[in-house]
């Protein structure tokens, strides 16, 4: 994909606190990737002469991405809107990319969405959209640097096999993790991975866990200190130490896919 700065301007994220050029030149692995502001979006959901072949251009090289929501007050400390909005993955030549764009444009009418909004007292939904490569993960899961039910300053990680896709959708029960804030192991406790998420030619789908895994720990510890080291770094270039993370495993390296703040919301 072509760097961000090549990319139609104005870049921006909405609520989506991962921020591609700023996060990459902050040494956090963020996939490469771009992201499309709200009137890019638009333009792109009516068909801009301008805006889809430049769209186009942008995807025509490349494996498989990941197209998320990313509206502006998506995500705050006071409102959430994690599973609301339409994530595709697995996307490959740039007209599904675009239509792509226009799913996840067009979830924001859905009537969760709206019911959300509503409860919130929030106005219409305003789209950006974000462009990412999509990592093959070998494992993927949720990183909360605070636990969401008690409040207490620990690392809370849920995880499984194959794409984060099979944990926030509530496919399997995954593998929970708790650290200390210092990195060191509390708890472990294994859950029942029987399916991944996995991307293939014709985008995700769920195929079944070898037996052998589905109760075995899908985390070591090796792979535990990479996510407190990461929790740490997004503690500098946030200014926070509040944080729910989506993150990947793959060939032993460690992405950053989402960030946001953590929120009862």
């Amino acid at each position: 994909m072509l760097p961000l700065a090549d990319v139609t301007d104005p870049m921006a994220f909405g609520g989506k606190a991962v921020a591609l050029g700023s996060a990459i030149r902050a040494g956090l692995p963020v996939p490469d990737g771009v992201a499309l502001s709200v009137d890019t979006v638009e333009a792109v959901v009516r068909a801009d002469p301008d805006v889809v072949p430049a769209l186009h251009r942008v995807c025509s090289a490349g494996g498989p991405r990941a197209v998320r929501s990313s509206a502006v007050g998506e995500d705050s400390a006071g409102a959430s809107f994690a599973g609301a909005h339409c994530t595709v993955l697995g996307v490959c030549d740039p007209e599904a990319v675009v239509a792509a764009v226009r799913r996840v444009h067009a979830s924001a009418d859905a009537p969760q969405a709206r019911a959300y909004r509503a409860q919130l007292g929030l106005g219409p939904a305003r789209m950006g959209v974000v462009v990412q490569e999509l990592v093959p993960a070998d494992v993927a899961g949720v990183l909360f640097t605070r636990n969401p039910v008690t409040g207490a300053a620990e690392r809370v990680i849920e995880a499984s096999w194959g794409l984060g896709e099979a944990v926030v959708a509530g496919l399997v029960v995954p593998d929970r993790y708790r650290l200390d804030v210092r990195g060191r192991v509390l708890e472990r406790v294994t859950g029942e991975k029987d399916v991944a998420v996995r991307a293939g030619p014709g985008g995700a789908r769920e195929i079944a866990v070898d037996d052998a895994e589905v109760h075995a720990p899908c985390l070591d510890d090796a792979q535990l200190a990479k996510l407190h080291a990461l929790a740490e770094a997004c503690d500098a270039v946030y200014g926070t130490g509040d944080h729910d993370i989506e993150f990947a495993f793959h060939a032993g390296a460690v992405f950053l896919l989402q960030r946001r703040p953590i929120t009862g919301g």
